[in-house]
C-alpha cells in the first residue's frame, strides 16, 4: 500500500512539474481531445507539444519560448496543448503521431485532421514566432479550400 501511495504521489508531483508554466506563458491544455474541442468551437489551429519533465530541451522551450515576448502575440491565435509523453494517454498519442524525439510540437488545423507543420527540438523565440505566422497562413488557406 505504502509502494502504491509513494508511487502515485510522484506521478502526480511529475504531472504538476510538467504543467508549471512561467507567467506570461500561453493557456496550455493537459490533453489534446480539451485542445480539439476548443478549436472546433473557436475555429483556430492546435498546436500539441509532446514534452516531458525530464527533458532539458522541453524545458527550455517551456521557460524561455512560449512565454517569450515574440510568442506572446500567438498566444490567443492558437489553441496549445502540453501533454507529457510520460504519461499514459499522452505516451500512446505520441505513438500515434510517431514522435521520435522531444520537443515535437505539431501544428493541426482547427478541425485537427491536418497536420500544418511540425517542429522539432529548441528552436529560439525569434524563430518559433516566425514557425507560428506561416502556420497560420497555412491554416487560413486550408480554410478557404
Amino acid at each position: 500500500m505504502k509502494k502504491a501511495l509513494l508511487l502515485l504521489a510522484t506521478l502526480f508531483s511529475l504531472t504538476l512539474h510538467a504543467a508549471d508554466f512561467p507567467a506570461g506563458s500561453p493557456k496550455f491544455f493537459t490533453s489534446a481531445s480539451s485542445a480539439l474541442r476548443a478549436a472546433k468551437e473557436n475555429g483556430k489551429p492546435v498546436v500539441i507539444v509532446f514534452s516531458a519533465s525530464w527533458c532539458g530541451p522541453c524545458q527550455t522551450m517551456k521557460k524561455d519560448v512560449y512565454p517569450s515576448s515574440e510568442v506572446q502575440p500567438f498566444h490567443d491565435k492558437f489553441n496549445w496543448a502540453y501533454l507529457d509523453i510520460d504519461e499514459q494517454a499522452n505516451s500512446k498519442l505520441a505513438e500515434g503521431f510517431k514522435v521520435d524525439t522531444i520537443p515535437h510540437l505539431f501544428f493541426l488545423d482547427s478541425v485537427g485532421k491536418t497536420t500544418l507543420d511540425d517542429l522539432k527540438d529548441v528552436t529560439p523565440p525569434k524563430d518559433f514566432a516566425k514557425k507560428l505566422t506561416k502556420v497560420l497562413k497555412k491554416a487560413q488557406a486550408a480554410k478557404k479550400s
